[in-house]
This record gives C-alpha cells, structure tokens and sequence, in this order.
C-alpha cells in the first residue's frame, strides 16, 4: 500500500477511500489524480508496486487551479509544461494575440 500512496503523493494525487475485498487479499483503492499528471502513472505505479496494482482509470471531474496564470508560480509552471508537451509556443500568450486586427 505504500506503494501506491507514494505514487499518488509524488503525482498531486489524494486517495479518499480504501475498500477490502472480502475473502481476498484484495485492496480497492479510490484516488483523485489530476489529468496533467497522469501520463505515465500506470507504469511508475506498477513500477512502485512491483507489479501488483491493478489501476483503473475514469474520469471523474473537474476543479479549477488556484492562482493565476500569468503570474510566477505553480500554475504557471504546469501550464507552461503543457505548451511544451504539445508543441505549442511555450511563452504565455498576452491578451492582445486573441482580439481581431482589422
């Protein structure tokens, strides 16, 4: 288990519900993982676990990012690495590249 707890921790992630199965050694685990930073996780959490989690992905919803964007800081850092995983222009857009030149 605490495998999976330090897979979900290193990723942002929060576990809000363990469930036993009963007449198995099996552990259901429920977890909130932001989208941004689930690429990769199947194989880094079969990797913390040596191969015994089992993970299950559904989407579940959204929340919105503290702080703001143009501003240094955490959100700006992740969104900045997401410009970069697509291959979009990693400087932040300024508003003046949205309004219609005539």
């Amino acid at each position: 288990m605490s495998g999976v707890y330090s897979c979900m921790n290193m990723r942002r992630g929060c576990v809000f519900e363990e469930n036993p199965r009963e007449g198995t050694p099996l552990i259901q685990v429920k977890a909130h993982l932001p989208v941004s930073e689930s690429f990769g996780f199947v194989s880094a959490l079969r990797q913390q676990t040596s191969g015994q989690a089992f993970p299950q992905c559904v989407f579940d919803h959204w929340e919105n990012l503290v702080g703001n964007p143009m501003e240094e800081g955490k959100m700006q850092t992740m969104i900045l690495a997401i410009r970069k995983r697509k291959n979009i222009k990693v400087q932040m857009p300024v508003l003046g590249d949205y309004l219609d030149k005539l």
